[in-house]
């Protein structure tokens, strides 16, 4: 049972802020995630209509929304996922070790998870530098496009916290699908 919240100490104050601001930007990014599928769903219907032999206009930069918006939906979706432990598990080979052993691989493959998501961070920030310096733009529309790897680093390191909130916390999961 928690303690009330006056009886907390100033350590498990920031614990909880932590814990509830990292589900609050988890939640966000789930929302962008969707509105980004909603945005590529909307955009190929929009395209095929227009693309209608009585109407013939094709949708000027429909593949770079697209593109974009599944860059998106697709980073910005991974620490929700993983934050209700929603990837894909071996249980198989878990099952055969005992339970000091399940907890050892499970501690390893939480470390080398967080060690790749941060990996992944650093190098989409490198990636997303090298856009900005060589202006690098969208094919048909000519956006600047240097903010997308940032985008990816920014929900990768998120991943690596909710991976380090389930280190901490084994057997539940941070949200509650």
């Amino acid at each position: 049972m928690t303690p009330p919240a006056e009886t907390k100490t100033g350590f498990e104050k920031i614990c909880a802020l932590y814990e509830w601001l990292l589900r609050l930007v988890v939640h966000i990014l789930v929302v962008v995630s969707g509105l980004s599928v909603l945005t590529i769903m909307l955009v190929t219907c929009a395209d095929v209509i227009l693309r209608l032999k009585w109407i013939n206009r094709p949708f000027v930069g429909a593949y770079d929304i697209v593109k974009i918006a599944g860059a998106l939906s697709l980073a910005a979706a991974l620490p929700y996922t993983t934050a209700v432990k929603g990837h894909v598990a071996i249980e198989y080979f878990f099952q055969k070790f005992n339970r000091r052993g399940r907890l050892v691989l499970d501690t390893v493959v939480r470390l080398l998870g967080m060690a790749l998501f941060a990996f992944l961070a650093w190098r989409s920030v490198l990636y997303g530098l090298a856009f900005h310096r060589n202006t690098q733009v969208s094919l048909t529309l000519e956006l600047p496009i240097f903010w997308v790897p940032w985008v990816m680093a920014f929900c990768c390191a998120m991943v690596v916290l909710v991976i380090g909130y389930n280190l901490v916390h084994p057997g539940r999961e941070m949200i509650k699908p």
